[in-house]
């Protein structure tokens, strides 16, 4: 099969939303930047994260994602079995970040989903590194009484495994939180993702809300 024919359609993608060169197309999405000339979604960072931290997380780029992703019959695949299968080549949980990051950019480059978008609605993620323990980190988040310090929607627990992931129901009974943890040298990363969401504007919405809610954990955790 065609190497790259994924990516490179990704590119061509971009080339004609912003009249770059193909050269500078490619060198911006594997950058993780936005685009200065879009509008809309189409300024927003077409991929998850750049090609150099998903490689260093991962040990793949995103050309060779995309290439095993079409090598499994990506498009042909629900959302749920791509992530599966992402997770199992990765070792990790379906719902953590490389592999939701690794499917929903893959999806967005084969025009099978808006970003964020899902079977089951649409899910943010946000990520947080903090110099603190990963235990410690994990407890200002499972603990309601120190979450109440930085979070005040009261979040209904469905299952946790400490120090490495807790998932909660959010207080509208429809959508999902799942938070997952892991050390980073003498510092510690939280990913929370919320999923279920209705559509793209509350996604908006809930990301710049994680966003503060984690920069108000950063705070407490100081």
């Amino acid at each position: 099969m065609t190497k790259q024919r994924s990516f490179k359609r990704l590119v061509r993608a971009r080339m004609d939303k912003t009249g770059e060169s193909y050269t500078a197309a490619r060198a911006m999405l594997l950058a993780g930047k936005p685009s200065a000339n879009g509008t809309g979604e189409d300024r927003k960072p077409w991929l998850a994260t750049s090609d150099a931290n998903i490689r260093e997380r991962t040990g793949r780029g995103w050309e060779e994602w995309f290439d095993l992703l079409d090598e499994w019959g990506g498009p042909t695949l629900t959302h749920r079995e791509l992530a599966r299968r992402v997770a199992a080549e990765l070792d990790v949980d379906p719902l953590a970040w490389n592999a939701q990051a690794i499917t929903a950019s893959y999806e967005r480059s084969r025009g099978l989903r808006e970003a964020g978008q899902r079977e089951d609605g649409f899910a943010i993620s946000v990520q947080r590194t903090l110099p603190t323990t990963v235990e410690r980190l994990y407890d200002a988040v499972t603990d309601p009484d120190a979450r109440s310090g930085w979070l005040p929607q009261p979040l209904h627990e469905r299952t946790a495994t400490r120090p490495k992931s807790a998932r909660f129901d959010w207080p509208d009974g429809r959508s999902r939180v799942h938070a997952t943890f892991e050390q980073a040298g003498d510092k510690s990363r939280v990913t929370i993702e919320h999923a279920r969401l209705a559509d793209a504007h509350e996604a908006e919405q809930m990301k710049a809300f994680w966003r503060d809610r984690l920069a108000a954990l950063t705070q407490q955790l100081a």
